[in-house]
């Protein structure tokens, strides 16, 4: 086994994780990956569309490396997106075979709403002899605290014995309401993605519920374009999909 993850291109795939849109964000092991590839691969959503991930590594990308878009639309049926899985796996696994080192970027982590996750799974199925190396990228979650803290808002993930709950924003009032109860009592923080269109009603229940001086609003963390906030100051229009929520309803006893 080699010593670095970044050295496992050369024996096949590498998933990468590129994290949420900084390119000086990615780890060492991410670019020593990306330099050792004879071929890029990236999910784009529709055909002659950019990759965001393909973006983000954009500055370690070499001009001899061929790029190999890959198809993952973005529609409810499962039909269309197990043949896009299906087809990305065998692209992927087609290359590996002719002797290629190949890695596949994915936004933010590798593993956590992934859409690598999906050709890991059906490399797994349908092609178990590819090789396959992970490599771990930052979470918007993650970013966002640490962006938030470094201008001023100081904003830890978890104390002590805090939970950390992570999980796309639920898509109505009464979900969210049980599970704002639920995370407090449980004293948990909650970290909720995709929170886009929803934050027209999202917005009105929290400040219903005196929740919004314990929110953190962060949007398209790690772009130049960047929002971080404090909830309150961000009125209840449609956000664009990559936004996400940080609540924090509760402390630890012993603080500084």
């Amino acid at each position: 086994m080699a010593e670095f993850p970044g050295e496992l291109a050369a024996a096949g795939l590498t998933l990468v994780g590129v994290g949420p849109g900084n390119p000086e964000l990615l780890t060492v092991a991410a670019v020593r990956a990306i330099g050792a590839a004879e071929v890029v691969a990236y999910p784009v959503a529709r055909e002659g569309a950019d990759g965001m991930a393909a973006r983000i590594a954009a500055p370690w990308i070499g001009p001899q490396q061929r790029r190999l878009p890959l198809l993952f639309p973005m529609v409810a049926g499962a039909e269309p997106r197990q043949a896009a899985w299906h087809s990305a796996a065998a692209a992927l696994a087609a290359e590996v075979a002719a002797g290629h080192a190949v890695v596949l970027l994915c936004e933010g982590d590798a593993s956590l709403y992934a859409s690598a996750s999906y050709a890991l799974l059906a490399l797994a199925e349908r092609h178990p002899a590819c090789p396959v190396a992970v490599i771990p990228g930052i979470t918007a979650v993650a970013a966002a605290a640490a962006a938030a803290s470094s201008q001023g808002l100081p904003w830890p993930l978890a104390l002590q014995q805090d939970a950390l709950l992570i999980r796309p924003t639920p898509d109505g009032a009464e979900e969210l309401a049980a599970l704002l109860q639920r995370a407090c009592g449980e004293g948990m923080v909650l970290a909720l993605l995709k929170l886009g269109h929803r934050w027209a009603w999202v917005r009105p229940l929290l400040a219903e519920r005196g929740l919004l001086d314990a929110c953190l609003f962060a949007q398209r963390v790690g772009w130049p374009d960047q929002l971080l906030a404090p909830a309150a100051e961000v009125p209840a229009d449609e956000q664009p999909y990559f936004s996400l929520l940080l609540i924090r309803q509760s402390w630890p006893a012993v603080l500084p």
